[in-house]
C-alpha cells in the first residue's frame, strides 16, 4: 500500500516531465445546453435560475461509476453523502430538501431520460441511474423546481447516450479497496438508421464496515429510431438486482469512536439485509408539427424488496407490523407535453402545456424477524396491505426572451393521493385516503446588462408531501397509518448573477426559503419511525460556481454553498422542546468542491479534488454530539492509447489520500442513537478497459 501510495502522488510530477508539445487545447463547455427547467433546449447562462449540468467527461474521467455521489460533489447546494450502505443507498439534499430521509432519496425529484425515478409520494432510489451510460445529469435548485411538482425541493435528471457512429463494443473491469471488483460490458453506434446503446455490469463489494457487502447487477438497453423527418422514438429498458445486501446500520458516536468499521450487535444478530430487483421499461417520443413540438413518454416496471430488519423480538412494532418488510411494487405513468412558438409575440415566445400521470402500487407485507428461537427470518404475518400513490398534474409554462429580458413562468396543479387498503383484519383495520391537493406558481426573470453578465430574480411557491413511508405509522402505539399528517408549504426567493470572463464562468445566488408545517421526526424506537408537522423554518444561503480554463493545460472547478437552515419556531418533538434557531439536522451549514485537472497531451489526465464540509447535526434538538466537520483530497489519473480499431484506457484513482477518518453520513433522528455512518479510510482504485470499432 505504501508503495501505491507514492506512486499515485509522484505520477502527476512524473507524467510533467513529458514533452507537451503539440498537446491540444481543450477548452472547458463553459455554456452546456439544458432542457430541465425551461423543458427545452437552452444554454444555462441565458436561464433565469440555479441550473447544472454535469458532462459526460465529468461523469466518467477517473470515475468509479458506481455512485451518483461521484459527480455530484461538483454542484453548489447539493449535499450527497455516500453511506457505504447499499441497502440503504445515496443521501442527497438541495437546499435542505432531502436532507431528514433515512433511505434513498426524498424531497427531490429524480428522471432518468425524462422518466420518473420517484414515487408519485417523493420517494426516489439514485442506484437506479446507470452511470456507465449516462451522457449527462443536469440539476435544477430553486423556485423553478416547483413546475415539477409535489416533493420538487429540487431536480436531478440523467440523460442516457444515443446510439451514434459506427458500431463498437467495449469491456472494463475495476479492483480496489475492501474487496471492490466491478466488471463491465458495453455495445454500441448505430446501424441502417437505428442507434443502440447496450450496457451491463456486476460490482461486488466486501465493504468498508463490518456485515457490508454487496453485489449490485445492473443491465440497460435503448434504442433510437426515427419513422420520419419529423419524428423520433427511444425505447428504454433498465433493471437492478441487489440479492442479500448486508445492511451495518448506524453507529452510536462511542462505536464509531471505538471502530470504524463496526456494526450494532443487532445488525449480526438478525442478519440485517435487504434484496431488491427492480425493472422497467420507457418510450420517448417527439414529433415535429409545423413549428410545435409534441412529446410524449409512457413507462411501467416492477420493483420488488424484501428487508430483515433488527427489530427485537417481542416488541410492540414487531407483533404489530413486523421486523420483515417485503412488498411488490407495480408502477406506471405518462406525460404528454405540447410546445408552441408564438410567432406573432415580439421577441421569442413559447407556450409550453403538458399533463404529467403517475402511480405506483404495492403489496406490502410484513413479517416477524424470527421463528420460534431462529432469528434473522421471516417468521409470522403481521401486516397485509396494498397501498395505492398516484399524481394527475396539468401544467402550464411560458418562455419568452425580449431584448435584454428573459422571461420564465410557470404554473402546476398537483394532486397526489394516498390510498391503503388493509387486508390484515385482526389488527384492526387500517384502511383509509388521503388526497393532498395544491397550485404552485413560480416566475423567473434574467436581465442582461451585458452579452456576459446577465441577472435574475426567481420566486415561486411549493409542497412536500408526506412519503408513504413517513404516513405508515402513527404516533406512539396508535394503530393505523398517520393521515393526519400535512404537507409543507414552502416560498422561495433567488437573486442571481451569471458572468463569462474569457474562460472563466461564474454562477453566484442567494437564497431564501421559508415553510410551514415543516415534516420531521416524532418518534424512532423499536422499529416504528413516526412523523409531525413542525413549525416554520428559515434557510438563507449562498452558492458559488466556478469554471475556469487556466491554462492550455489545465483547469478548475470550484462548488461553494454556504446554507443557514434552521427552526423558525419551537415545537415539541417527540416528547423533547425544539428551540426556535434550532439547526436542522442532517444540513451542514459549509460545502465546498475544488478541482483542479491537468491534461498536458489529449492521452493523458490528472487531477485533485479536494471537499470540505462543516459538522452536521443528527436530530432536532441539537443536544447529541454533531458528526464533526472533515476536509478530504483524492487524486485520479486516466490514460488512454488508440490503435488502429483499438482504444484502450488505463485508471487509477485515491481516495482520501491523507487517510482521514470521518463520518461520511448521518441517519437524522434514528432513535436508538445510531446517527453515524464511518466513511473509509486511504482506498485504492484500479481499472483498464478496451473498445473496438467496426
Amino acid at each position: 500500500m505504501n508503495h501505491l501510495t507514492r506512486l499515485t502522488l509522484l505520477l502527476p510530477g512524473l507524467l510533467a516531465l513529458c514533452d507537451t508539445a503539440g498537446a491540444e487545447d481543450a477548452p472547458l463547455i463553459l455554456d452546456p445546453s439544458v432542457v430541465t427547467g425551461s423543458r427545452s433546449a437552452s444554454p444555462t447562462f441565458d436561464l433565469p435560475y440555479s441550473v447544472d449540468a454535469i458532462d459526460r467527461d465529468q461523469i466518467s474521467d477517473g470515475q468509479l461509476g458506481i455512485n451518483a455521489s461521484e459527480a455530484l460533489a461538483r454542484v453548489p447546494g447539493l449535499v450527497v453523502q455516500n453511506r457505504q450502505n447499499y441497502a440503504q443507498d445515496l443521501q442527497i439534499s438541495s437546499r435542505g430538501f432531502g436532507a431528514r430521509s433515512a433511505f434513498g432519496v426524498r424531497g427531490i425529484k429524480l428522471f432518468a431520460d425524462g422518466i420518473p425515478a420517484s414515487t408519485p409520494d417523493g420517494q426516489g432510489q439514485a442506484a437506479t441511474f446507470n452511470l456507465d451510460t449516462a451522457e449527462r445529469i443536469e440539476v435544477l435548485r430553486g423556485p423553478a423546481a416547483t413546475l415539477y411538482g409535489s416533493n420538487a425541493g429540487g431536480v436531478i435528471q440523467m440523460f442516457s447516450r444515443e446510439g451514434e457512429g459506427a458500431p463498437r463494443i467495449g469491456a472494463e473491469t475495476l479492483v480496489g479497496s475492501d474487496g471492490l471488483n466491478k466488471n463491465h460490458l458495453t455495445a454500441e453506434g448505430a446501424t441502417h438508421g437505428a442507434g443502440f446503446v447496450l450496457d451491463a455490469s456486476r460490482m461486488d463489494t466486501d465493504g468498508y464496515r463490518d456485515h457490508s457487502s454487496a453485489r449490485r447487477d445492473q443491465t440497460f438497453a435503448k434504442l433510437n429510431l426515427h419513422p420520419d423527418d419529423d419524428s423520433k422514438l427511444a425505447l428504454i429498458y433498465s433493471s437492478l438486482e441487489q440479492n442479500g445486501t448486508q445492511d451495518p446500520l448506524g453507529q452510536t458516536w462511542a462505536a464509531y469512536k471505538a471502530d470504524p468499521r463496526s456494526v450494532s450487535a443487532n445488525a449480526l444478530t438478525y442478519n440485517t439485509r435487504k434484496s431488491i430487483d427492480h425493472q422497467q421499461v420507457g418510450m420517448n417520443y417527439e414529433r415535429y408539427v409545423g413549428d410545435a413540438t409534441l412529446q410524449v413518454n409512457a413507462y411501467t416496471g416492477r420493483r420488488s424488496v424484501i428487508q430483515y430488519l433488527s427489530i427485537p423480538k417481542g416488541t410492540p412494532a414487531n407483533e404489530r407490523g413486523g421486523g420483515v418488510v417485503q412488498f411488490d411494487r407495480q408502477f406506471y405513468g405518462a406525460g404528454a407535453r405540447w410546445m408552441q412558438p408564438i410567432d406573432s409575440a415580439p421577441g421569442e415566445l413559447m407556450i409550453i402545456g403538458g399533463l404529467d400521470f403517475d402511480q405506483s402500487q404495492d403489496s406490502r407485507h410484513g413479517y416477524q424477524n424470527y421463528s420460534g428461537n431462529t432469528l434473522g427470518v421471516k417468521g409470522q404475518l403481521r401486516r397485509d396491505e396494498v397501498d395505492t400513490a398516484r399524481s394527475l398534474d396539468p401544467y402550464l409554462q411560458a418562455n419568452w426572451a425580449l431584448d435584454r429580458w428573459t422571461l420564465q413562468a410557470g404554473v402546476r396543479h398537483s394532486s397526489m393521493e394516498m390510498d391503503v387498503d388493509d387486508q390484515f383484519l385482526s389488527n384492526g383495520n387500517a384502511s383509509g385516503r388521503k388526497i393532498y391537493r395544491k397550485t404552485t406558481p413560480s416566475m423567473s426573470v434574467m436581465y442582461a446588462f451585458t452579452p456576459d453578465l446577465h441577472g435574475y430574480v426567481s420566486a415561486g411557491k411549493g409542497f412536500e408531501t408526506p412519503t408513504q413511508a413517513e404516513l405508515a405509522y402513527a404516533p406512539g402505539n396508535a394503530e393505523g397509518f398517520n393521515f393526519g399528517l400535512k404537507p409543507s408549504d414552502s416560498t422561495q426567493y433567488e437573486v442571481g448573477l451569471k458572468a463569462q470572463v474569457g474562460s472563466t464562468r461564474v454562477n453566484a445566488a442567494v437564497f431564501q426559503i421559508t415553510t410551514e408545517d415543516e415534516l420531521v421526526v416524532n418518534q424512532s424506537l423499536g422499529g416504528r419511525t413516526s412523523y409531525q408537522n413542525a413549525g416554520r423554518t428559515l434557510r438563507r444561503g449562498f452558492e458559488l460556481g466556478l469554471q475556469s480554463q487556466l491554462a492550455e493545460q489545465w483547469s478548475t472547478h470550484l462548488a461553494y454553498t454556504r446554507l443557514q437552515a434552521t427552526y423558525d419556531s419551537a415545537f415539541m418533538g417527540g416528547g423533547n422542546p425544539v428551540d426556535k434557531g434550532n439547526y436542522l439536522p442532517g444540513v451542514p451549514q459549509t460545502t465546498l468542491f475544488a478541482e483542479l485537472n491537468w491534461k498536458p497531451r489529449d492521452w493523458v489526465s490528472s487531477a485533485i479534488e479536494g471537499l470540505y464540509r462543516s459538522k452536521v447535526y443528527v436530530e432536532d434538538t441539537n443536544q447529541q454530539h454533531a458528526a464533526p466537520g472533515y476536509s478530504v483530497f483524492n487524486w485520479r489519473a486516466r490514460l488512454e492509447q488508440k490503435v488502429e480499431h483499438w482504444t484502450f484506457h488505463q485508471t487509477l484513482r485515491l481516495d482520501n489520500v491523507l487517510d482521514r477518518q470521518y463520518v461520511g453520513s448521518v441517519i437524522v433522528g434514528d432513535g436508538n442513537g445510531r446517527y453515524y455512518e464511518a466513511a473509509p479510510g486511504r482506498s485504492w482504485y484500479a481499472g483498464a478497459g478496451a473498445e473496438y470499432q467496426f
